[in-house]
C-alpha cells in the first residue's frame, strides 16, 4: 500500500520560512518524479514544484521560484519542500505527490497523493 505522509505545515508569519517533509512507502520511490501541490481555499489545486526520479532535475511554478526548493533524499525516501520569504497567499493545503516520468505540472498526471499540511501565512 502507497503511503505519502506531509508533515511540516503551520502557522507562520509572513517573510518567515517553513519546511515541509514527504515520507514515502510502498512504492520505489527511485522511480518517481516527486511533486508539490497546494489548493487554497475555493481555488483550484495548483503545481508548486517537482523534482526529477534522480534529484537532477527540479521544476518550479513562477510563484515559486527563487523562494522554494524541492529536493529528496533517496536514503529517507522523503521529498522536501523549503519555503522563504512566505506571504499570505502562500497560504494553502500543501499536498506531496508521485508520478510517473517524465515531470508534469498537471495534478492528474500524479498517482499517488498524500493527505496534505496546512500552511497559513500571517500578515
Amino acid at each position: 500500500q502507497v503511503q505519502l505522509v506531509e508533515s511540516g505545515g503551520g502557522l507562520v508569519q509572513a517573510g518567515g520560512p517553513l519546511g515541509l517533509s514527504c515520507a514515502a512507502s510502498g512504492l520505489t520511490f527511485g522511480s518517481y518524479v516527486m511533486g508539490w501541490f497546494r489548493q487554497a481555499s475555493r481555488k483550484e489545486r495548483e503545481f508548486v514544484a517537482a523534482i526529477s526520479w534522480s534529484g537532477g532535475s527540479t521544476y518550479y511554478a513562477d510563484s515559486a521560484k527563487g523562494r522554494f526548493t524541492i529536493s529528496r533524499d533517496h536514503a529517507k525516501n522523503t521529498v522536501y519542500l523549503h519555503m522563504n520569504s512566505l506571504k499570505p497567499e502562500d497560504t494553502a493545503i500543501y499536498y506531496c505527490a508521485a508520478g510517473p516520468t517524465p515531470y508534469r505540472s498537471t495534478w492528474y498526471a500524479y498517482e499517488f497523493w498524500g493527505q496534505g499540511t496546512q500552511v497559513t501565512v500571517s500578515s
